[in-house]
């Protein structure tokens, strides 16, 4: 796939020079420091985000607010905080 980059003059100075020295070229540089990156964000990444518990100790709603509908618990839940 083809893409264009903006690179700053100097950086795409030093590339070329690295590049003609090793004898390969500006795109594989490019590849080879984005696998590099890539790379290193998933060893970054290898231990998955895991949510702490946040539940409550209880067996649920009470009884009287079980039969209650949601718009009613929410009344409830912000009543006396000005809403």
């Amino acid at each position: 796939m083809k893409t264009t980059i903006d690179i700053s003059d100097p950086l795409l100075r030093e590339a070329r020079a690295v590049a003609a020295r090793e004898g390969t070229t500006v795109k594989a540089l490019v590849e080879h420091g984005l696998r590099a990156v890539l790379s290193e964000q998933g060893k970054r990444r290898r231990t998955p985000f895991r949510i702490r518990k946040a539940s409550f100790k209880g067996d649920g709603l009470r009884p009287e607010a079980a039969a209650l509908g949601w718009g009613r618990l929410q009344e409830l839940a912000y009543e006396d905080r000005g809403r």
